[in-house]
C-alpha cells in the first residue's frame, strides 16, 4: 500500500506504478461532463476559490446533504471516466493536474498526457459510493453550484486513506491497454479455433 499524501508533487506521482494500490490523504476536487467541457472552453474558476494546480480531479457526482450550515458527502462512488477522454488531455496540460480519479478508465490521449506532464489515472471502485464518502473527512468548498447544479459542481473534499489504484502511470504504462490487448488475442485465438 502507498500512502500518498498532499501535497502531490510530480516526484511523488512518477514514484507510482500500474498496479500500485494507493491511499489519497488531502484535498481532492469533483468534475464531471459539464465542468470538463467547461474548463476545454478556456474558462477556470478564480485560483482563490479553486485551485487546479497540482490537483486531483475525482470524475464523481457526489450527494450531498446541507447539515446545519455544513454539507456532507453520503455517498462519492466514481462515474465512468471515458466520457472525459475528450477534454482530460488538455485540462492535465494547462492546468498542471496530477491524478484524475474515475472508473473503466481513458484513452490514448490521456495516457500520453499522463506520461508527458506527469499526471496518474486512479481507478476507484464502482458499486461503493458510501463506503467510499466515508474517507470525506470534511466538505471544504463547493464552486459553481448555482451554475452546473450538485452532481456537476466542483466540489472541494478533504479524503483521509482514500483507495484507489494506479491503472495508468506517468511513464506510459496502462492497465486498461495491456488487458485489451490481452482479451483481443485471446478472443481472435478463440475465433480461429471456431472457423476451423
Amino acid at each position: 500500500m502507498v500512502l500518498l499524501e498532499a501535497p502531490f508533487t510530480e516526484e511523488k506521482i512518477r514514484a507510482l506504478k500500474v498496479g500500485d494500490m494507493v491511499e489519497i490523504t488531502g484535498l481532492i476536487l469533483t468534475g464531471r461532463d459539464s465542468v470538463h467541457k467547461w474548463l476545454s472552453e478556456g474558462n477556470a474558476p478564480p485560483k482563490s476559490e479553486v485551485d487546479f494546480t497540482n490537483s486531483i480531479i475525482y470524475h464523481c457526482g457526489p450527494v450531498m446533504m446541507k447539515k446545519g450550515k455544513k454539507w456532507v458527502a453520503t455517498a462519492a462512488g466514481p462515474t465512468t471516466s471515458i466520457r472525459e477522454e475528450p477534454y482530460q488531455a488538455g485540462i492535465i496540460e494547462r492546468f498542471g493536474v496530477k491524478a484524475v480519479i474515475g472508473k473503466g478508465g481513458m484513452g490514448e490521449k490521456t495516457r500520453e498526457a499522463c506520461k508527458k506532464f506527469g499526471c496518474v489515472y486512479l481507478h476507484a471502485v464502482g458499486g461503493a459510493a458510501q463506503v467510499l464518502a466515508e474517507r470525506i473527512i470534511s466538505v471544504e468548498g463547493v464552486y459553481g453550484y448555482e451554475q452546473f447544479g450538485s452532481p456537476e459542481a466542483i466540489w472541494q473534499l478533504k479524503v483521509e486513506r482514500f483507495p484507489v489504484v494506479v491503472t495508468i502511470d506517468a511513464h506510459g504504462n496502462s492497465l486498461h491497454k495491456e488487458i485489451e490487448a490481452s482479451s483481443g488475442a485471446i478472443l481472435k485465438e478463440m475465433f480461429e479455433k471456431m472457423g476451423k
